[in-house]
């Protein structure tokens, strides 16, 4: 394929933004522009590992629900058991598969988080 991909795209306007257009902004317009080079990192990253990390949140909600379905079906599943009382936060299993999809979210949205790295050592 001779075209960039949409991950190659969103990393490269990133960088123009970072190393091109924000030393030369000032005030509003340099914190506007933090901002979307944030934003366009977290898309990055959302391309990146989103994938894995959606099919491993439905691998773990499968083996603690006992069937399969869509990711959105499954949590709504698991939100109502908990509020039923059917699982209950004593649930090793639920434990798991919360710290679990919770990491792979933060990697997402704020990988420089500090405890981002402690909780992954664990």
């Amino acid at each position: 394929m001779d075209q960039p991909s949409i991950l190659e795209l969103v990393r490269a306007v990133q960088a123009f933004i970072e190393n091109k257009a924000m030393p030369e902004l000032k005030g509003h317009t340099a914190f506007h522009a933090r901002v979307a080079a944030n934003a366009l990192g977290i898309v990055a990253r959302e391309l990146d590992l989103g994938p894995k990390a959606t099919a491993a949140e439905k691998e773990q909600l499968v083996a603690l629900l006992g069937h399969d379905g869509s990711v959105e079906e499954l949590n709504r599943e698991l939100c109502l058991r908990i509020r039923s009382g059917k699982i209950g936060i004593d649930s090793e299993a639920l434990r798991r598969h919360l710290e679990l999809s919770t990491l792979d979210k933060v990697a997402i949205d704020q990988p420089n988080y500090s405890g981002l790295k402690i909780a992954k050592a664990r």
